[in-house]
């Protein structure tokens, strides 16, 4: 056993718990939808305090879902791969050879990657692709910047396979890779494909992990920070503009959950160390909070 570290204040840590008793209690069972990306997925010490959250929250007795996407993986692979990543309107142009590539990627070096930090912690965690089950069936998106080639929108969730994982004691970690009815794979944003997987599982919560530390009224004033919204001023932001292209699938996903069912949506700062804990465990929370 390894040696306990002194403890400088023991009332603290304990009011710290107490705090946390009636989060425990209202989440207890409640399935919590997270989508992980941005900088908590590069870089190792962030990256390991989430794998410790989600093993935090696994053991007292909710449901973590994680869901994925991986673009900086994607486009090293590509580049190493002799492929140019192109962007247009901040999507992907994903040809055929572009969806190989992101499928190796995401459902294989990087799925596999937090599946095994998550069972470290001994979480026992499961990696699934959209195709799995047929969990995340897409249709071609549509954009009036021109043909993106395989970049799709999710049609419909298949949750049960999800359910039956999470019943089992598993957490299930879900990358953004979805196939058409006609068996086509496609390149599904991880933000909307995250808020429609917590529309489908009746989730208590979404949470999106973010670099900026949540939706500010003006993008470029971190003094403008919003700790909570409602769905009519997330799609009042959308309407105007005045969300950043990184924060337009995030308030989209959160609008498609809050409409969906789901009780909350949050954006919170995934560069804080356990901001996950801090989110769901305690009075203040952090980031933005996005209500119906």
């Amino acid at each position: 056993m390894p040696k306990r570290a002194p403890v400088s204040d023991p009332s603290t840590r304990a009011a710290t718990l107490v705090e946390a008793l009636p989060y425990l209690r209202a989440f207890y069972g409640k399935t919590i939808v997270i989508k992980y990306g941005g900088n908590a997925m590069t870089n190792d010490d962030l990256k390991a305090q989430v794998m410790q959250d989600i093993a935090l929250l696994h053991y007292v007795g909710i449901r973590p879902i994680l869901v994925h996407g991986g673009g900086p993986e994607i486009s090293g692979l590509m580049k190493r791969l002799g492929h140019e990543p192109r962007f247009v309107g901040g999507l992907r142009v994903t040809d055929e050879a572009t969806m190989e590539i992101v499928e190796m990627a995401l459902a294989g070096k990087t799925n596999k990657s937090i599946v095994g930090l998550l069972n470290r912690q001994g979480a026992r965690a499961v990696g699934l692709s959209g195709k799995d089950a047929d969990l995340l069936i897409a249709r071609k998106m549509m954009s009036s910047k021109g043909d993106l080639g395989f970049v799709g929108d999710v049609a419909r969730v298949n949750g049960e396979v999800v359910r039956l994982l999470a019943d089992s004691g598993y957490v299930p970690v879900i990358c953004s890779v979805a196939v058409g009815d006609d068996g086509q794979s496609y390149n599904v944003n991880a933000d909307h494909a995250a808020g429609a997987i917590a529309v489908a599982l009746h989730a208590a919560k979404l949470i999106v992990l973010t670099d900026v530390e949540g939706v500010r009224a003006d993008p470029d004033d971190p003094e403008t920070l919003l700790s909570e919204m409602d769905i009519g001023q997330a799609r009042a932001m959308l309407a105007s503009r005045a969300a950043d292209k990184g924060m337009i699938p995030k308030l989209e996903a959160c609008i498609t959950a809050i409409e969906g069912g789901v009780e909350r949506a949050h954006l919170i700062d995934g560069r804080v160390p356990h901001a996950l804990l801090i989110e769901v465990f305690t009075d203040t929370g952090i980031g933005t909070m996005i209500r119906r």
